[in-house]
């Protein structure tokens, strides 16, 4: 499926490929990218969706623009996790891009399409709130079993779920939101990686 461009984009056409491993080849995702008309494609040659950088995503990020269409091939060469990809769609969202995944169908310069930001934006809040339920009932159990926790943590669950979000929505520096937290780089670190919310 190929997105033409419409009177409804005022911006560029930016694209992001990615392969994780090195015998993979670039190829398809590109063809299909520059069918679609985009301005600009960024990329990731053998680097896993797991990894927290991913310098091609990075700048691609960082040159778009209100009026930008932000487009892929498809959803699992853009986010690391269900709660990363959502959170990347309403940053788009909040930043006035549109999107565009082709092996999907997604499009949200069209008025149906636009719901594809609500619709992330509910799955997104929805694990959020998996990861604090699930990390107090793993504590309750633990402590019910006689299990010692040791000292509380520097952060709530809440928090740390919250500055993720943020990092990821307004791009915020890791170092940037642990002051803003009071607390070291190296403790929000460690705090996103035991709630599983990798940066």
């Amino acid at each position: 499926m190929i997105f033409p461009a419409d009177d409804s984009e005022t911006g560029r056409r930016i694209g992001y490929a990615r392969v994780s491993t090195p015998d993979q080849r670039l190829d398809m995702q590109l063809d299909a990218l520059k069918a679609a008309g985009c301005d600009v494609v960024f990329t990731d040659d053998g680097i896993s969706g797991s990894k927290a950088s991913r310098p091609g995503l990075d700048e691609a990020l960082s040159v778009v623009e209100p009026g930008d269409v932000f487009m892929v091939y498809r959803l699992d060469r853009l986010g690391r996790s269900v709660l990363h990809l959502a959170e990347l769609l309403a940053r788009f969202h909040s930043e006035q891009n549109n999107f565009c995944s082709d092996s999907e169908g997604i499009n949200t310069t069209t008025p149906g399409g636009k719901m594809v930001y609500h619709v992330f934006a509910a799955v997104a809040e929805f694990q959020r709130d998996l990861i604090r339920e699930n990390t107090v009932d793993g504590l309750t159990a633990a402590r019910g079993r006689g299990v010692r926790i040791g000292r509380p943590f520097a952060l709530e669950d809440a928090d740390i779920v919250d500055a993720h979000s943020i990092i990821v929505r307004q791009h915020v520096p890791i170092g940037e939101m642990a002051r803003r937290l009071d607390v070291a780089h190296s403790t929000l670190t460690r705090a996103f990686k035991r709630l599983g919310l990798e940066h």
